[in-house]
């Protein structure tokens, strides 16, 4: 029997996020990029210890800070098919807008950012010239 290394439909790199208001994030992510989450693991107050999201391909893991892991702000790039609807749908989620959606000189995509209720920063990009 032959054993994989890695869960099936995982990537062998995942982000993993350490957060302020992890429930706060899960909620941004499935309101803005309709992720679905994959495993979960509460500490008994209801802190979440760990959890995995599918984001398109990709899991990203995420966990509530605090002791020894406090929270930290990450940067993390997603392509998505219309940059535009993704950004609206992510300020509608609790998002605040960090640069609006944007086709700069020489940048094959469109790109806009948004900060999360965690204090992460999604950059959002749909790639416009080929």
């Amino acid at each position: 029997m032959s054993q994989q290394s890695k869960p099936a439909g995982y990537t062998s790199v995942a982000p993993y996020l350490v957060v302020a208001g992890a429930q706060q994030v899960i909620d941004f992510l499935k309101q803005t990029f309709e992720a679905t989450e994959l495993r979960r693991f509460d500490m008994p107050d209801g802190s979440i210890i760990h959890v995995e999201i599918r984001v398109e391909d990709t899991v990203v893991m995420l966990a509530d800070g605090g002791g020894e892991w406090p929270p930290f702000p990450s940067w993390i790039h997603v392509y998505v098919t219309d940059v535009d609807a993704t950004y609206k749908r992510a300020l509608r989620a609790g998002g605040t807008a960090v640069q609006e959606p944007t086709h700069r000189e020489g940048d094959p995509d469109r790109r806009g950012g948004v900060k999360d209720p965690g204090g992460n920063t999604w950059w959002i990009s749909t790639q416009v010239v080929q």
